[in-house]
Protein backbone atom coordinates (compact mmCIF):
# COMPACT_ATOMS: atom_id res chain seq x y z
CA UNK A 1 0.00 0.00 0.00
CA UNK A 2 1.04 3.56 -0.89
CA UNK A 3 0.33 6.73 0.92
CA UNK A 4 -1.84 7.53 -2.07
CA UNK A 5 -4.26 5.11 -1.33
CA UNK A 6 -5.08 6.36 1.95
CA UNK A 7 -7.28 9.29 0.53
CA UNK A 8 -5.12 11.94 1.47
CA UNK A 9 -5.09 15.35 0.68
CA UNK A 10 -2.62 16.70 -2.32
CA UNK A 11 -0.93 19.27 0.62
CA UNK A 12 -0.02 16.04 3.15
CA UNK A 13 1.02 14.06 -0.21
CA UNK A 14 3.67 16.94 -1.05
CA UNK A 15 5.32 16.89 2.29
CA UNK A 16 5.03 12.96 2.85
CA UNK A 17 7.16 12.84 -0.85
CA UNK A 18 9.51 15.50 0.05
CA UNK A 19 10.56 13.35 3.16
CA UNK A 20 10.87 10.48 0.70
CA UNK A 21 7.96 8.58 2.51
CA UNK A 22 6.11 6.44 0.41
CA UNK A 23 4.75 3.32 1.71
CA UNK A 24 2.71 3.35 5.34
CA UNK A 25 3.70 1.40 8.78
CA UNK A 26 1.68 -0.91 9.70
CA UNK A 27 -0.22 1.59 12.14
CA UNK A 28 -0.52 4.48 9.96
CA UNK A 29 -1.95 1.86 7.26
CA UNK A 30 -4.42 0.67 10.07
CA UNK A 31 -5.34 4.12 11.81
CA UNK A 32 -5.27 6.65 9.51
CA UNK A 33 -8.42 5.58 7.48
CA UNK A 34 -10.06 4.98 10.80
CA UNK A 35 -9.38 9.22 12.32
CA UNK A 36 -10.51 9.99 9.06
CA UNK A 37 -13.85 7.96 9.59
CA UNK A 38 -13.96 10.34 12.83
CA UNK A 39 -13.69 6.91 14.77
CA UNK A 40 -12.37 7.46 18.19
CA UNK A 41 -9.01 4.87 18.76
CA UNK A 42 -7.39 2.68 21.27
CA UNK A 43 -4.03 2.04 19.69
CA UNK A 44 -1.28 -0.27 21.45
CA UNK A 45 1.99 0.65 19.66
CA UNK A 46 5.40 1.72 21.04
CA UNK A 47 7.38 4.45 20.25
CA UNK A 48 9.31 3.57 16.69
CA UNK A 49 6.05 1.86 14.91
CA UNK A 50 5.32 5.54 13.41
CA UNK A 51 2.30 6.36 15.07
CA UNK A 52 2.91 10.02 15.48
CA UNK A 53 1.77 10.14 11.90
CA UNK A 54 -1.01 7.92 12.58
CA UNK A 55 -2.70 10.42 14.56
CA UNK A 56 -1.25 13.72 12.87
CA UNK A 57 -1.62 12.97 9.49
CA UNK A 58 -5.65 12.76 9.89
CA UNK A 59 -5.98 15.44 12.13
CA UNK A 60 -3.99 17.79 9.85
CA UNK A 61 -6.21 16.80 6.87
CA UNK A 62 -9.32 17.21 9.37
CA UNK A 63 -8.70 20.98 9.88
CA UNK A 64 -7.70 21.56 6.56
CA UNK A 65 -10.56 20.37 4.99
CA UNK A 66 -12.81 22.11 7.90
CA UNK A 67 -11.17 25.54 6.63
CA UNK A 68 -9.86 25.76 10.30
CA UNK A 69 -6.31 27.51 8.71
CA UNK A 70 -7.51 30.64 9.42
CA UNK A 71 -4.91 33.00 10.73
CA UNK A 72 -7.35 35.26 12.52
CA UNK A 73 -9.02 32.22 13.97
CA UNK A 74 -6.78 31.73 17.46
CA UNK A 75 -8.60 28.92 18.93
CA UNK A 76 -7.10 26.03 19.73
CA UNK A 77 -8.60 22.97 17.77
CA UNK A 78 -6.43 20.17 18.37
CA UNK A 79 -4.30 19.17 21.92
CA UNK A 80 -1.66 16.32 21.90
CA UNK A 81 -0.78 15.36 25.59
CA UNK A 82 2.52 13.43 25.87
CA UNK A 83 4.94 13.00 28.83
CA UNK A 84 8.65 14.32 28.35
CA UNK A 85 10.12 17.50 26.36
CA UNK A 86 11.70 15.68 24.25
CA UNK A 87 8.56 13.75 22.60
CA UNK A 88 7.08 17.02 22.77
CA UNK A 89 9.42 18.64 20.70
CA UNK A 90 9.34 15.09 18.51
CA UNK A 91 6.06 15.31 18.04
CA UNK A 92 5.76 19.10 17.36
CA UNK A 93 8.18 18.62 14.70
CA UNK A 94 6.21 15.67 12.99
CA UNK A 95 2.93 17.93 12.74
CA UNK A 96 5.24 20.99 11.26
CA UNK A 97 6.44 18.40 8.39
CA UNK A 98 3.27 17.59 7.32
CA UNK A 99 1.51 20.31 7.53
CA UNK A 100 4.18 22.44 5.33
CA UNK A 101 1.65 22.96 2.54
CA UNK A 102 -1.05 24.39 4.60
CA UNK A 103 -1.59 27.21 6.63
CA UNK A 104 -1.82 25.63 9.74
CA UNK A 105 0.08 26.30 12.77
CA UNK A 106 1.13 24.73 15.70
CA UNK A 107 3.32 25.16 18.90
CA UNK A 108 4.74 23.17 21.76
CA UNK A 109 4.54 23.72 25.76
CA UNK A 110 6.81 22.39 27.92
CA UNK A 111 8.31 23.22 31.68
CA UNK A 112 11.87 23.20 32.32
CA UNK A 113 12.58 26.61 30.07
CA UNK A 114 10.63 30.06 30.95
CA UNK A 115 7.29 30.47 29.52
CA UNK A 116 7.49 33.62 27.74
CA UNK A 117 8.03 32.45 24.40
CA UNK A 118 5.36 29.70 24.35
CA UNK A 119 3.32 32.36 25.81
CA UNK A 120 3.64 34.20 22.69
CA UNK A 121 3.06 31.83 20.51
CA UNK A 122 0.08 31.01 22.15
CA UNK A 123 -1.21 34.58 21.75
CA UNK A 124 -0.59 34.90 18.44
CA UNK A 125 -3.00 31.46 18.07
CA UNK A 126 -2.07 28.09 17.25
CA UNK A 127 -4.29 25.13 15.33
CA UNK A 128 -2.37 22.29 17.47
CA UNK A 129 -0.93 22.32 20.80
CA UNK A 130 1.30 19.88 22.14
CA UNK A 131 2.21 19.80 25.48
CA UNK A 132 3.28 18.08 28.64
CA UNK A 133 1.09 17.83 31.17
CA UNK A 134 2.35 20.11 33.39
CA UNK A 135 3.27 23.18 31.94
CA UNK A 136 -0.05 22.71 29.85
CA UNK A 137 -1.78 23.15 33.23
CA UNK A 138 0.30 26.21 34.53
CA UNK A 139 -0.74 27.99 31.46
CA UNK A 140 -4.38 27.01 31.90
CA UNK A 141 -4.61 28.36 35.17
CA UNK A 142 -3.01 31.32 34.29
CA UNK A 143 -5.78 31.78 32.03
CA UNK A 144 -3.24 31.50 28.77
CA UNK A 145 -5.01 28.27 27.09
CA UNK A 146 -8.84 27.26 26.61
CA UNK A 147 -9.55 24.15 25.70
CA UNK A 148 -13.44 24.92 24.85
CA UNK A 149 -12.94 24.45 21.65
CA UNK A 150 -10.75 21.24 20.85
CA UNK A 151 -12.03 19.08 18.27
CA UNK A 152 -9.02 16.64 18.40
CA UNK A 153 -7.09 15.23 21.63
CA UNK A 154 -4.54 12.57 21.65
CA UNK A 155 -3.10 10.96 24.77
CA UNK A 156 0.03 9.49 23.81
CA UNK A 157 2.31 7.09 26.31
CA UNK A 158 -0.38 6.48 28.01
CA UNK A 159 1.68 3.97 30.32
CA UNK A 160 4.53 6.31 30.84
CA UNK A 161 1.77 9.13 32.26
CA UNK A 162 0.96 6.68 34.35
CA UNK A 163 4.92 5.92 35.33
CA UNK A 164 5.57 9.12 35.75
CA UNK A 165 2.45 9.98 37.82
CA UNK A 166 0.67 12.20 35.74
CA UNK A 167 -2.45 10.60 35.82
CA UNK A 168 -4.19 13.18 38.07
CA UNK A 169 -3.16 16.14 36.32
CA UNK A 170 -4.44 14.23 32.60
CA UNK A 171 -7.56 13.30 34.86
CA UNK A 172 -7.94 17.68 35.42
CA UNK A 173 -7.33 18.64 31.25
CA UNK A 174 -9.82 15.85 30.50
CA UNK A 175 -12.48 17.24 32.90
CA UNK A 176 -11.84 20.85 31.08
CA UNK A 177 -12.30 19.35 27.14
CA UNK A 178 -15.92 19.48 25.16
CA UNK A 179 -17.45 16.49 25.46
CA UNK A 180 -17.93 16.45 21.78
CA UNK A 181 -14.39 15.74 20.36
CA UNK A 182 -12.92 12.71 18.44
CA UNK A 183 -9.72 11.29 20.64
CA UNK A 184 -6.90 9.22 20.25
CA UNK A 185 -5.31 6.93 23.05
CA UNK A 186 -2.00 5.53 22.80
CA UNK A 187 -0.02 3.31 24.98
CA UNK A 188 2.75 0.65 24.63
CA UNK A 189 1.56 -1.21 27.34
CA UNK A 190 -2.13 -1.77 28.46
CA UNK A 191 -2.62 -2.12 32.22
CA UNK A 192 -5.62 -2.16 34.59
CA UNK A 193 -5.84 1.68 35.27
CA UNK A 194 -4.37 2.32 31.85
CA UNK A 195 -7.65 0.79 30.42
CA UNK A 196 -9.78 2.13 32.92
CA UNK A 197 -8.44 5.48 32.07
CA UNK A 198 -8.86 4.61 28.18
CA UNK A 199 -12.68 3.73 28.92
CA UNK A 200 -13.36 7.59 30.73
CA UNK A 201 -11.54 9.12 27.46
CA UNK A 202 -12.96 7.32 24.38
CA UNK A 203 -16.32 6.49 23.34
CA UNK A 204 -16.95 3.55 20.93
CA UNK A 205 -13.05 2.91 20.20
CA UNK A 206 -11.66 1.23 16.98
CA UNK A 207 -8.52 -1.22 19.13
CA UNK A 208 -5.52 -0.93 16.71
CA UNK A 209 -2.22 -2.60 17.89
CA UNK A 210 0.99 -3.64 16.50
CA UNK A 211 4.13 -4.97 17.50
CA UNK A 212 3.25 -6.55 20.45
CA UNK A 213 5.49 -5.56 23.48
CA UNK A 214 6.94 -8.98 24.37
CA UNK A 215 8.64 -8.92 20.65
CA UNK A 216 11.82 -7.53 19.35
CA UNK A 217 12.69 -6.60 16.38
CA UNK A 218 14.20 -9.52 14.08
CA UNK A 219 16.72 -6.90 13.33
CA UNK A 220 18.66 -6.77 16.07
CA UNK A 221 21.42 -8.64 17.46
CA UNK A 222 21.34 -9.65 20.97
CA UNK A 223 24.33 -10.28 23.46
CA UNK A 224 25.21 -10.39 26.71
CA UNK A 225 27.78 -10.16 28.87
CA UNK A 226 27.98 -11.30 33.08
CA UNK A 227 30.27 -9.75 35.09
CA UNK A 228 30.61 -8.35 38.22
CA UNK A 229 29.50 -5.53 39.74
CA UNK A 230 32.76 -4.13 40.77
CA UNK A 231 33.78 -4.80 36.51
CA UNK A 232 31.58 -3.37 34.58
CA UNK A 233 32.86 0.35 34.34
CA UNK A 234 36.03 -1.66 32.96
CA UNK A 235 34.39 -3.76 30.50
CA UNK A 236 32.49 -1.12 29.36
CA UNK A 237 35.53 0.47 28.67
CA UNK A 238 36.51 -2.98 27.03
CA UNK A 239 33.07 -2.75 24.47
CA UNK A 240 33.86 0.44 23.70
CA UNK A 241 37.10 -0.72 21.95
CA UNK A 242 35.24 -1.50 18.97
CA UNK A 243 35.62 1.60 16.81
CA UNK A 244 32.82 0.47 14.88
CA UNK A 245 30.22 1.54 17.34
CA UNK A 246 30.84 5.48 16.59
CA UNK A 247 27.09 5.99 18.17
CA UNK A 248 26.12 4.50 21.47
CA UNK A 249 22.73 4.89 23.21
CA UNK A 250 23.53 3.30 26.70
CA UNK A 251 20.88 2.91 29.63
CA UNK A 252 21.09 3.51 32.89
CA UNK A 253 18.99 2.52 35.61
CA UNK A 254 19.78 5.95 37.76
CA UNK A 255 20.28 9.79 37.58
CA UNK A 256 23.48 9.47 39.33
CA UNK A 257 24.18 6.32 38.05
CA UNK A 258 24.07 8.14 34.44
CA UNK A 259 25.84 10.98 35.55
CA UNK A 260 28.67 8.77 37.03
CA UNK A 261 29.20 6.58 33.88
CA UNK A 262 29.29 10.26 31.69
CA UNK A 263 32.22 10.73 33.99
CA UNK A 264 34.10 7.77 33.85
CA UNK A 265 33.33 7.91 29.68
CA UNK A 266 35.32 11.34 30.19
CA UNK A 267 38.22 10.25 32.15
CA UNK A 268 38.64 7.50 29.21
CA UNK A 269 38.86 10.23 26.58
CA UNK A 270 34.98 8.86 25.44
CA UNK A 271 32.56 11.60 23.90
CA UNK A 272 29.37 10.87 26.30
CA UNK A 273 26.77 13.32 28.14
CA UNK A 274 23.80 12.17 29.89
CA UNK A 275 20.25 13.18 29.80
CA UNK A 276 17.81 12.35 32.73
CA UNK A 277 15.13 14.38 34.28
CA UNK A 278 17.55 16.67 36.32
CA UNK A 279 19.22 17.94 33.29
CA UNK A 280 18.08 21.46 32.41
CA UNK A 281 15.78 21.25 29.23
CA UNK A 282 18.46 23.33 27.31
CA UNK A 283 20.86 20.51 28.50
CA UNK A 284 18.76 17.46 27.89
CA UNK A 285 18.57 19.40 23.64
CA UNK A 286 22.20 19.79 23.68
CA UNK A 287 23.41 16.78 24.30
CA UNK A 288 21.07 15.07 21.83
CA UNK A 289 21.90 17.53 19.42
CA UNK A 290 25.50 17.01 19.88
CA UNK A 291 24.82 12.87 19.91
CA UNK A 292 22.43 12.90 16.11
CA UNK A 293 25.40 15.13 14.78
CA UNK A 294 27.89 13.01 15.91
CA UNK A 295 29.94 14.84 17.86
CA UNK A 296 29.39 12.47 20.95
CA UNK A 297 30.09 9.26 21.08
CA UNK A 298 27.62 8.47 23.74
CA UNK A 299 24.45 9.50 25.13
CA UNK A 300 23.73 7.80 28.90
CA UNK A 301 20.06 8.49 29.41
CA UNK A 302 17.71 7.05 32.46
CA UNK A 303 13.93 5.37 30.77
CA UNK A 304 11.74 8.18 30.89
CA UNK A 305 14.51 10.86 29.57
CA UNK A 306 14.59 8.46 26.86
CA UNK A 307 11.09 8.19 26.02
CA UNK A 308 10.63 10.28 22.60
CA UNK A 309 14.40 10.02 21.59
CA UNK A 310 13.81 9.08 17.61
CA UNK A 311 17.48 9.06 15.94
CA UNK A 312 17.90 7.43 12.80
CA UNK A 313 19.81 4.59 11.87
CA UNK A 314 20.64 4.14 15.26
CA UNK A 315 22.68 0.63 15.46
CA UNK A 316 24.07 0.39 19.12
CA UNK A 317 22.19 0.40 22.17
CA UNK A 318 23.74 -0.70 25.68
CA UNK A 319 22.20 -1.89 28.75
CA UNK A 320 24.26 -0.67 31.36
CA UNK A 321 21.81 -1.94 33.65
CA UNK A 322 19.53 -4.44 33.05
CA UNK A 323 15.90 -3.43 34.13
CA UNK A 324 13.88 -5.04 36.50
CA UNK A 325 10.99 -4.78 34.23
CA UNK A 326 10.75 -7.60 31.03
CA UNK A 327 8.61 -4.71 28.65
CA UNK A 328 11.37 -1.97 29.43
CA UNK A 329 14.08 -4.23 27.66
CA UNK A 330 12.16 -4.35 24.54
CA UNK A 331 11.40 -0.53 24.71
CA UNK A 332 15.27 0.30 25.23
CA UNK A 333 16.45 -1.76 22.32
CA UNK A 334 13.56 -0.93 20.21
CA UNK A 335 15.89 2.24 19.93
CA UNK A 336 17.83 0.48 17.06
CA UNK A 337 17.45 -1.66 14.57
CA UNK A 338 14.28 0.45 13.32
CA UNK A 339 12.67 0.80 9.70
CA UNK A 340 14.26 -2.73 8.91
CA UNK A 341 17.80 -1.34 9.18
CA UNK A 342 20.77 -3.46 11.40
CA UNK A 343 20.66 -3.23 14.84
CA UNK A 344 22.98 -4.26 18.21
CA UNK A 345 21.65 -4.61 21.59
CA UNK A 346 24.67 -4.95 24.30
CA UNK A 347 22.89 -6.42 28.08
CA UNK A 348 25.84 -5.85 31.11
CA UNK A 349 24.83 -7.98 34.06
CA UNK A 350 25.95 -8.46 36.95
CA UNK A 351 24.95 -11.28 39.60
CA UNK A 352 21.71 -9.35 41.51
CA UNK A 353 20.63 -8.78 37.90
CA UNK A 354 20.82 -12.85 36.80
CA UNK A 355 16.94 -13.25 37.52
CA UNK A 356 16.35 -10.41 35.64
CA UNK A 357 17.45 -11.92 32.44
CA UNK A 358 15.59 -15.06 32.96
CA UNK A 359 12.23 -12.99 33.00
CA UNK A 360 13.52 -11.12 29.72
CA UNK A 361 14.34 -14.18 28.11
CA UNK A 362 10.59 -15.56 29.09
CA UNK A 363 9.26 -12.54 27.70
CA UNK A 364 11.13 -12.57 23.89
CA UNK A 365 10.65 -15.95 24.06
CA UNK A 366 14.19 -16.61 22.96
CA UNK A 367 18.06 -16.76 24.47
CA UNK A 368 20.00 -13.70 24.30
CA UNK A 369 23.39 -14.97 23.44
CA UNK A 370 25.82 -14.85 26.06
CA UNK A 371 29.50 -13.59 25.01
CA UNK A 372 32.44 -15.63 25.80
CA UNK A 373 35.18 -14.24 24.94
CA UNK A 374 34.69 -12.05 28.22
CA UNK A 375 37.58 -10.45 29.67
CA UNK A 376 35.30 -9.73 33.34
CA UNK A 377 33.49 -12.62 33.53
CA UNK A 378 31.21 -13.02 36.38
CA UNK A 379 32.43 -14.79 39.81
CA UNK A 380 30.48 -13.80 42.46
CA UNK A 381 27.27 -15.11 43.08
CA UNK A 382 23.66 -12.89 43.79
CA UNK A 383 23.59 -12.18 47.42
CA UNK A 384 21.28 -13.91 49.60
CA UNK A 385 18.14 -11.44 51.08
CA UNK A 386 20.09 -11.76 54.65
CA UNK A 387 23.03 -10.42 52.98
CA UNK A 388 20.80 -7.85 50.63
CA UNK A 389 19.27 -6.63 54.50
CA UNK A 390 22.86 -6.38 55.64
CA UNK A 391 23.88 -4.04 52.79
CA UNK A 392 21.05 -2.12 52.55
CA UNK A 393 21.78 -1.07 56.28
CA UNK A 394 25.02 -0.60 55.69
CA UNK A 395 24.56 1.90 52.99
CA UNK A 396 22.14 3.62 54.79
CA UNK A 397 24.30 4.05 57.49
CA UNK A 398 26.96 5.27 55.11
CA UNK A 399 24.10 7.39 54.05
CA UNK A 400 24.12 9.39 57.58
CA UNK A 401 27.26 9.52 57.95
CA UNK A 402 27.47 11.59 54.76
CA UNK A 403 25.10 13.84 55.00
CA UNK A 404 26.08 14.88 58.74
CA UNK A 405 29.69 15.42 57.55
CA UNK A 406 28.65 17.35 54.63
CA UNK A 407 26.13 19.39 57.43
CA UNK A 408 29.29 19.94 59.89
CA UNK A 409 31.49 21.02 57.14
CA UNK A 410 28.95 23.32 55.79
CA UNK A 411 28.17 24.69 59.91
CA UNK A 412 31.98 25.02 60.35
CA UNK A 413 32.21 27.28 57.21
CA UNK A 414 29.34 29.44 58.13
CA UNK A 415 30.88 30.00 61.53
CA UNK A 416 34.08 30.73 59.91
CA UNK A 417 32.63 33.01 57.71
CA UNK A 418 30.86 34.95 60.78
CA UNK A 419 34.01 35.42 62.60
CA UNK A 420 35.42 37.02 59.40
CA UNK A 421 32.41 39.57 58.91
CA UNK A 422 33.13 40.53 63.03
CA UNK A 423 37.01 41.20 62.28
Amino acid sequence: MQFEDLDLIEPILNALEDQKYTEPTPIQEQAIPLVLNRSDVLGCAQTGTGKTAAFAIPIIQHLYHNGQHNPRDKKIKALVITPTRELAIQIGDSFKTYSKYTQLKNTVIFGGVKQGTQVNALRNGVDVLVATPGRLLDLMEQGYVRLNNIEYFVLDEADRMLDMGFINDIRKIIHKLPHQRQSLFFSATMPAKIVELSRKILHNPKKVEVTPVSSTAETIQQYLYFTNRADKNNLLKHILQDEKMNQVLLFAKTKHGADRIVRNLTKQKIKAAAIHGDKGQNQRQKALTQFKAGELRVLVATDIAARGIDIDKLRYVINYDIPNISETYVHRIGRSGRAGEDGVAISICEPEENVYVKDIEKLINQKIKVVKNNPFPQTDTPMTDKEKKEWEKEKQKRKKEFFANRNLKSDKSKSQNYSRSRR
